[in-house]
């Protein structure tokens, strides 16, 4: 009977013991989960949260600009000095890229002109400004410029295109290469073919560039500048949500070169007689030229009383040539620009960005 009881309970015994063994293992199992998920809780700082694909978008737009010159040419010797006199228009277009809440990358492409004058930038009676009146140099430059910039927007846009900010301020930064041809108008007074026309500077080396020297071949005084150049582009601007698909933009960016002949202007005068042609010598020095280019006598009785004149031999023809003192023949002090600072050009735009494959969603009505 005994052992009969034994057969029917000791299965039973052992498969509770079984279990109760197995429950006590989960058990502790599970306490081991919670704390490792009690820790993991306590040091979560928030997933990243990745600009995927669907939150990225393209768009393109076209610009209004003014442009402004800092260079030789303008109403001050310093650098931030310019004459909003000569703002000029100019247009552009541009293609960008948003791959980030605040990033974006932008291409574009802008022409415009930038213009300096000293007969209108500068005045005889102006102890700061006289000696440009003198001068009596004025130039056209027609820019094409292609850029490519960083865009960081102030106020984030997590979302796609349509949830994006209603405004935000951003910065901006880059490089910039263009195309630039210094030009400038002769008088019309001239006795040369070439009155009353503008003509390219660079070609005639009025600083000496092709200088020749009787009897020692070509040398050069100036340095040979490119037509092509770079231009790092900084500036700030903000941007405002029009609806879902339209961007308005105002924005302001300097264009720092690395040359200093956007103007033509840059190092001390050379005697006319190393220039290679009439033209040159003509454009190189107008201090003597009787009329501005505005069509403005100019004021030579004032101006002989804090210059004066001179006479320059060229040692080669014993030919002699009257000259203003300090202008137009080579010399330490006859200083026809500031070859120490580059030249500089502002941008300033309002442009319209449509968004590509964006739609308008329109409200539905019961």
């Amino acid at each position: 009977m005994i052992k009969r009881l034994l057969l029917i309970f000791l299965p039973l015994v052992l498969t509770f013991s079984y279990l109760n063994q197995g429950y006590a293992q989960r058990r502790k199992f599970n306490r081991r989960q919670i704390l490792k998920n009690n820790k993991n809780i306590r040091n979560f700082r928030g997933r990243k949260n990745f600009f995927d694909k669907s939150r990225r978008y393209n768009y393109f737009g076209f610009s209004i600009n003014a442009l402004n010159y800092f260079g030789d040419i303008t109403p001050r010797a310093t650098i931030g000095s310019t004459d909003i006199s000569f703002t000029k228009p100019a247009f552009g277009f541009h293609v960008g890229h948003r791959f980030g809440p605040r990033y974006t990358l932008l291409g574009g492409y802008t022409y415009g002109t930038l213009e300096g004058d000293d007969a209108i930038s500068s005045a005889p009676d102006d102890i700061e400004s006289r000696y440009r009146y003198v001068r009596n140099l004025s130039f056209r430059n027609q820019i094409h410029e292609w850029s490519i910039k960083a865009i960081f927007d102030l106020w984030a846009n997590e979302g796609t295109y349509i949830s994006r900010v209603r405004w935000t301020p951003y910065i901006f930064g880059g490089i910039a290469v263009f195309h630039h041809t210094p030009q400038a108008k002769v008088s019309e007074a001239s006795d040369l073919p070439e009155a009353g026309q503008w003509v390219d500077l660079q070609p005639l080396g009025t600083e000496g560039q092709f200088a020749e020297i009787p009897g020692a071949g070509s040398t050069q005084f100036g340095k040979q500048y490119k037509s092509v150049q770079l231009a790092l582009t900084p500036g700030i601007g903000a941007r405002l949500r029009l609806n879902e698909v339209l961007d308005l933009s105002i924005e302001t960016g300097m264009r720092y070169t690395f040359t200093d002949y956007l103007d033509d202007v840059s190092g001390n005068y050379v005697d006319d007689w190393v220039l290679t042609s009439d033209l040159a010598r003509e454009l190189a020095d107008r201090s003597m030229e009787l009329v501005s280019s505005d069509g403005a006598e100019r004021d030579f009785e004032t101006i002989d009383t804090f210059t004066g004149r001179q006479m320059v031999e060229n040692p080669f023809t014993m030919e002699t040539t009257e000259k203003i003192r300090g202008y137009g023949s080579t010399g330490l002090d006859n200083i026809r620009g500031n070859s120490q600072d580059f030249d500089v050009y502002l941008v300033t735009t309002i442009k319209v960005s449509y968004i590509l494959g964006g739609s308008i969603r329109k409200a539905k009505f019961r």
